[in-house]
């Protein structure tokens, strides 16, 4: 049953379960729901790199850490929308961009974000970004772009946010998705572990996203990745038995939402990867790099990809699929991945 108000007690006691019956649940619930052997290939891009005035944790990003990444200024059009063609030929469906930015400024940077939104959507892909805090009437502005989803995590628990992070509050979060739903733009919310938060911290995120208004249509969960210079270049990331129970979690929760295997998946086993897809995940990030960390290369998802039969998904599937028409398996595109 699809619901949005979850109790903390409800989502403790599947979070608890014992492993493989945790695992499947949760995969008879996914394919209840979606199909198990469809999973949606996005592509992310940094369009302005590094300089964010943030502290977050675990961000390479932010100015006030010494890391290895270079500040570079938003990236011309044409470079941006070379990029998203370079990623359609090779199976993505939706390319992401990403500036890092505290927040959303009216200014000549967004006047050409929002021209490489234009450019992206006529592509026939589905186009998100990922910038920071936005008001309302920005998130007009990239609605009518063309902008197709919006990503903005709550990252971790309410009561563990503090711990991560202090330049912006868990509300404003909240405030920037909600204007995202109010925009009518598809919301892409999730989070990371391995941020030395407990598990009930990993029940209280999970408890945010599937008791907001409507769940996010996607739900990134990200293991953290290490980067030497900030605050948590030490921390060890999270077990892949943390990201399966994780994920399984998620979908039984969530049963529509894409649930995204994203950040930490190049230190993944394979069989680790099958695993996450076994017990609900079903999109991953594909490219050689997520922003400024690695990521598996387009070679090693095609063997992934093979090894498990699964296809990628289409773009807006959602939208072409009408209410009361039988679901059909859509012809394999693997090949679009070579």
């Amino acid at each position: 049953m699809i619901k949005n108000n979850w109790t903390r007690a409800e989502i403790e006691e599947i979070y608890n379960l014992p492993f493989l019956e945790l695992v499947y649940r949760a995969a008879t619930v996914h394919r209840q729901y979606n199909d198990p052997q469809e999973v949606q290939v996005s592509t992310l891009l940094s369009i302005k790199t590094g300089g964010c005035p943030e502290d977050c944790s675990y961000c390479s990003q932010a100015a006030r850490y010494h890391t290895d990444v270079k500040v570079q200024k938003l990236m011309p059009l044409k470079e941006v929308l070379a990029a998203a063609e370079r990623a359609k030929d090779a199976g993505s469906s939706r390319f992401c961009m990403g500036a890092a930015w505290r927040e959303v400024r009216d200014n000549r940077d967004f006047d050409n974000v929002l021209e490489m939104v234009k450019g992206v959507n006529e592509m026939g892909m589905e186009v998100c970004c990922t910038l920071g805090m936005l008001t309302e009437e920005q998130a007009n502005k990239l609605k009518n772009a063309g902008l197709y989803a919006y990503n903005h995590n709550v990252d971790t628990s309410e009561e563990h946010y503090q711990d991560v992070i202090s330049t912006r509050t868990y509300d404003d979060r909240l405030k920037t998705i909600d204007n995202v739903r109010k925009a009518k733009i598809s919301v892409c919310s999730g989070g990371i572990i391995g941020l030395g938060e407990t598990d009930g911290d990993r029940v209280g995120m999970l408890m945010t996203l599937a008791n907001m208004p409507a769940h996010p249509d996607s739900v990134p969960i990200n293991n953290l990745v290490p980067i030497a210079g900030t605050p948590l270049g030490d921390q060890n990331p999270a077990t892949i038995w943390d990201m399966v129970r994780t994920i399984a979690t998620a979908r039984i929760l969530m049963p529509k939402s894409m649930v995204r295997l994203s950040a930490g998946r190049l230190e993944m086993s394979y069989e680790g990867q099958a695993f996450c897809f076994m017990a609900g995940a079903n999109s991953i990030f594909s490219g050689d790099v997520l922003l400024t960390t690695p990521n598996p290369n387009e070679k090693s998802d095609k063997e992934l990809f093979q090894i498990l039969s699964i296809k990628p998904r289409e773009a807006f599937k959602n939208e072409k699929q009408q209410p009361g028409v039988e679901f059909q398996m859509i012809p394999s595109a693997m090949e679009a991945l070579g």
